[in-house]
């Protein structure tokens, strides 16, 4: 699967070809995790709607859900004003997080919602 060109032009990417995707939950908007992506990750995100990232500690990309079961169904994916970082809107099955949490986020609150 190759990236439109159209698109691939518009992103920017770190110095390893990667950019970051944030992954909203569709019916919360809970942000569920931060990824990277490479340009086939998301041709091919684009193409299945299912969310596909690269992981840098192994060099290879991941379908998430592939092993675990905990897939993401696409909604949509927007880019950024800098074109640095893509905002995947997801149906979540199961936990978004490796460690079987509904969110990445849902571990460390580091300042509570004020009054």
């Amino acid at each position: 699967m190759t990236l439109d060109p159209q698109i691939a032009a518009r992103l920017k990417r770190n110095a390893e070809g990667l950019f970051t995707a944030v992954v909203q939950e569709r019916g919360t908007g809970d942000v569920l995790m931060v990824a990277w992506m490479d340009d086939a990750a998301l041709a091919r995100t684009l193409e299945t709607r299912e969310a596909t990232y690269f992981s840098r500690s192994r060099a290879e990309q991941w379908v998430k859900g592939a092993t675990s079961g905990n897939t993401q169904y696409v909604h949509s994916v927007r880019l950024d004003c800098d074109g640095d970082t893509v905002l995947l809107t997801v149906d979540q099955v199961g936990g978004a997080c490796h460690t079987g949490d509904h969110s990445c986020f849902d571990a460390d609150v580091l300042l509570q919602p004020g009054t």
